[in-house]
């Protein structure tokens, strides 16, 4: 997460932008907005299921580790029937002990970080970012023009929502600049402090263009961070 002298940056940002407006602009910081316990697991689940055909390519079977190098008779059936369920019981106990090995390398946050799938990060940092809108907008009732800004740091994605008054009169392109802006600060694990206050000035922008301000104005809300 960001540092507390950072943090300030991006208040003191926010202030300045949301100044000569009657918008409201909010910066959500978060770390992680999941611990996606179900990607160990997947790749767990894959490791395992992938050996048996894996091994069977490379002529690793349980009969022919059970018959060794003769040829399997059916006379031999009663003798082999014991040496079998030992083979089986082996393979049985790899799949297991490499279902458990990837299963803890995938666990460790960096490795489970690098492994994740974009999508299911941005699934769940879109789904994150709405519900803190949705909590924010049910507190600021009147509010037609407030912009959210929600950074999930760990998980390097953005999202910017808007209400509805502002959104139209803004449309997409204004988001998408601010969204990059963070994104590209973001980039190879680099500090978003300057991205973030880059897109603060661009909605800003947008919110003195479409919503100048007609009287004081009262912040109801300001940045901080969220923990998840």
């Amino acid at each position: 997460m960001l540092s507390a002298i950072e943090e300030d940056r991006i208040e003191a940002a926010v202030k300045a932008a949301e100044e000569g407006s009657s918008g409201e602009i909010i910066c959500v910081l978060a770390a992680e907005v999941s611990t996606y316990r179900e990607v160990p697991l997947a790749w767990a689940a894959a490791a395992a299921l992938a050996m048996p055909p894996i091994a069977l390519a490379f002529g690793l079977h349980p009969l022919s580790m059970a018959a060794g190098a003769g040829v399997w008779m059916v006379a031999q059936a009663g003798a082999l029937e014991g040496e079998l369920a030992r083979a089986l019981g082996l393979y049985t106990f790899a799949q297991l002990a490499l279902f458990i090995f990837v299963f803890l390398i995938v666990a460790i946050p960096a490795v489970r970080r690098l492994l994740t799938p974009r999508s299911l990060r941005r699934h769940r940092v879109a789904r994150a970012a709405h519900h803190q809108f949705a909590a924010i907008s049910a507190r600021a009732a009147g509010s037609q023009t407030g912009v959210l800004i929600f950074v999930a740091v760990d998980d390097r994605q953005v999202q910017i929502l808007a209400d509805g008054a502002i959104h139209d009169k803004v449309g997409e392109p204004t988001w998408a600049r601010a969204v990059k802006a963070i994104s590209d600060a973001m980039r190879g694990g680099r500090d978003p402090t300057a991205g973030i206050i880059e897109a603060v000035e661009i909605c800003g922008a947008a919110l003195r263009e479409h919503f100048p301000a007609t009287g004081p104005r009262e912040h109801a809300f300001s940045p901080r961070p969220l923990d998840v």
